[in-house]
């Protein structure tokens, strides 16, 4: 390690000794001679991170990467590694700044970002994987095509009456993508506030720690959350042809919203109700979401446009998750939403209590801030099931500040493990294709 290095890291014993070692002599350093993954990423403080990954059977077999950044970077570069080599693509896409931290032991507070683009680069190789196996995941046999479907009774396979060619295929393309889809989850809540976007982010990821093939689609056009809450604001989206490609996490949660394609987080979005449709429409249409176990759609508040487009292009097998938090006010919404469902149709899969009572930090005990117990209650006065309740958690907040999973980074949690215990109920009572 050279002066430069040691007076860089060694900055009031801030350092451990496995940071230390790891900036002397990283592990995993230098380019693979085969790889099927790989990133280059420059970070803001100029130093550019590239990564090689050599995956098989969607786990990471070996990894390598160089950086051009001093000591802090080699250990951060050489860390996230050594945490994705031989784990599933769908645990490595969970990787953050904060497990590469927790790893080292400690980083100077000046070179913590170094870890940051480290999983950010890890993250990028991974999905360039997944981009160069997607045509593998995008083909279609031929039972899933409209032409050659076993089906007797669905609407797609003739047009209507009063529809032109261009609708009718356009209708048949739709029906192609929702019919590869086993189950359709529209996460709702009667008014803002409760905690929905937080909710629905963390379902669609306790969905894919569970192994299955999960899509989260953003469709609240005027305050898109999932980008912030899944660490993934400053991406930008791609196409394939016609095909738009979701942005990956892990090898089984694809995400896609419109924040993707928002020049920055301060522009709005004033469209009336046929533009909103019409991006909904492609959204489900011409995103490339592949055979899905789930697809977990985030709206926005109440029961306007965007539920409503949702209830009706996604076909069936869907249903309503609905998030209330305990007090009377929240609940009193609810209700309505129960109802819309009732009238569109939709299924309520149940209900689910947020906020329901704080986490002491200290003894573990639970306070009823906003009481408790509204959820319940009106789940058994509506006739619908009851998910379950998530007790309020400092570490959710933080955890969505800073675009990580709380139910990865925290799943021994009482909130993690209500996450767990409301996905196993979701998966047992959702009626589900077979894909």
């Amino acid at each position: 390690m050279n002066e430069s290095d040691k007076s860089e890291i060694n900055v009031l014993g801030q350092v451990s000794p496995q940071a230390a070692e790891r900036c002397d002599n990283p592990r995993n350093y230098g380019p693979l001679e085969k790889w099927n993954g790989h990133a280059r990423i420059t970070g803001p403080c100029g130093d550019t991170m590239e990564f090689w990954l050599q995956v098989a059977e969607k786990r990471i077999v070996s990894a390598g990467f160089t950086t051009t950044g001093c000591g802090p970077s080699r250990a951060a570069g050489s860390m996230a590694t050594e945490l994705a080599v031989n784990r599933p693509l769908r645990e490595a896409g969970f990787i953050e700044q904060a497990d590469i931290l927790e790893a080292l032991g400690s980083l100077p507070k000046d070179s913590e970002h170094c870890a940051l683009l480290a999983a950010n680069t890890l993250k990028a190789a991974i999905r360039d994987y997944l981009s160069r196996s997607m045509s593998e995941n995008r083909s279609m046999s031929k039972s899933e095509d409209c032409g050659h479907c076993s089906s007797t009774d669905c609407s797609s396979k003739e047009r209507q009456h009063d529809e032109s060619d261009e609708q009718f295929h356009e209708r048949q393309a739709l029906v192609r993508k929702m019919c590869q889809i086993g189950f359709k989850l529209l996460v709702m809540s009667g008014k803002g506030g409760v905690g929905k976007s937080t909710v629905a982010a963390n379902l669609a990821a306790s969905l894919a720690m569970s192994g299955k093939r999960v899509g989260l689609l953003d469709v609240d056009i005027h305050g898109p959350s999932i980008p912030k809450l899944m660490g993934l604001e400053n991406e930008r989206l791609v196409a394939h042809g016609q095909e738009i490609i979701p942005l990956e996490i892990g090898a089984n949660l694809k995400v896609m919203s419109i924040g993707f394609l928002l020049a920055s987080a301060a522009d709005a979005v004033i469209w009336r109700g046929p533009m909103k449709y019409g991006v909904i429409r492609q959204f489900l249409k011409d995103v490339e979401w592949g055979p899905l176990d789930y697809l977990v759609i985030d709206a926005p508040p109440g029961t306007g446009d965007e539920p409503l487009s949702v209830a009706q292009l996604v076909g069936q097998p869907a249903g309503a998750v609905l998030v209330t938090t305990p007090q009377d006010l929240a609940v009193a919404d609810v209700r309505r939403s129960v109802s819309f469902c009732e009238k569109v149709g939709l299924p309520v899969v149940g209900i689910v209590e947020n906020m329901s009572g704080l986490v002491c930090p200290h003894c573990g005990g639970e306070i009823p801030l906003f009481k408790t117990g509204g959820g319940q209650s009106l789940a058994r006065e509506m006739g619908v099931p009851f998910l379950g309740s998530i007790p309020i958690d400092p570490q959710i907040v933080q955890c969505g500040d800073s675009g990580m999973p709380y139910a990865h980074r925290f799943a021994e949690s009482p909130a993690a493990k209500a996450f767990v215990a409301i996905v196993d109920r979701i998966v047992a009572g959702s009626p589900r294709k077979q894909s």
